[in-house]
């Protein structure tokens, strides 16, 4: 299923209960380019989890567990771009050597 086509039947099925929070839903999709865009966009999960009233406690564990092991990879990788950047800066003040 299509996730906009989810995302409606979800806003669907929360106003049928009556007792809703406000849904919105996003138009365009997230930027996701960097680690560091990924972890945003986590937090923003993870406090829609804490958020969502009609999660049982083991469906709210199982997202939350999920959400956290995405974010330690994207963590992981968000480190290694900066040491990769660091690396190149390193590498680009070193002069040049050349050999005959």
């Amino acid at each position: 299923m299509k996730l906009q086509a989810r995302l409606g039947s979800l806003q669907t099925a929360l106003v049928r209960r009556g007792d809703l929070l406000p849904v919105t839903v996003r138009e365009s999709a997230p930027s996701l380019r960097t680690p560091g865009d990924v972890q945003d966009l986590l937090e923003q999960a993870a406090a829609a989890v804490r958020a969502d009233p009609f999660l049982s406690t083991a469906e709210r564990a199982q997202a939350f567990s999920r959400l956290g092991a995405v974010a330690l990879k994207a963590i992981e990788a968000n480190n290694l771009v900066g040491r990769i950047a660091m690396l190149e800066a390193v590498l680009k003040q070193r002069p040049e050597v050349r050999s005959s």
